[in-house]
């Protein structure tokens, strides 16, 4: 009987639904985004890999993934997809041919710039309204719940 008069559940309040539901929908304008930019080839989901490799080229897999937070396994896939969509290109490290190194290709590179374009337009359009102070504040504490996931 005391289960009736306790607070029913709101989904609107809770942080977990709030910040996947503002992820998955962000994604879903972004792909659309590429779409209508004619990027047929071009997923939300390749964007850490692009946007690490613009600012570092040619790291070693293992590395890469370190730098993206995604485990072997999953990075594993994740380049599959991306090399058969001709973004990046696994190459043999000289020095040890058992480590592989990523780097953009011609076309990887050649779409960066509309890439980044797409994505502040984007982000200007999901935060308009919203002030600088704000979103800092929101990236502050999106910092802080990724560091205490990864130290547990």
């Amino acid at each position: 009987m005391e289960q009736m008069n306790k607070p029913i559940f709101k989904l609107t309040n809770c942080p977990y639904y709030l910040i996947t539901r503002a992820s998955l929908s962000i994604t879903s304008v972004l792909k659309k985004a590429f779409l209508a930019a004619g990027y047929t080839r071009l997923k939300p989901a390749y964007l850490g890999v692009l946007m690490t490799l613009s600012q570092e080229d040619n790291l070693k897999m293992i590395d890469l993934g370190r730098r993206i937070n995604l485990e072997p396994s999953s990075m594993t896939g994740l380049l599959d997809r991306m090399e058969r969509d001709d973004l990046v290109q696994r190459i043999v490290d000289p020095n040890d041919r058992r480590v592989q190194r990523i780097i953009l290709t011609q076309y990887g590179r050649s779409i960066l710039t509309d890439i980044v374009e797409i994505i502040f337009k984007l982000l200007d359009s999901v935060f308009e309204g919203i002030s600088s102070e704000d979103i800092e504040t929101t990236k502050s504490v999106l910092r802080k719940v990724l560091l205490n996931i990864k130290e547990h």
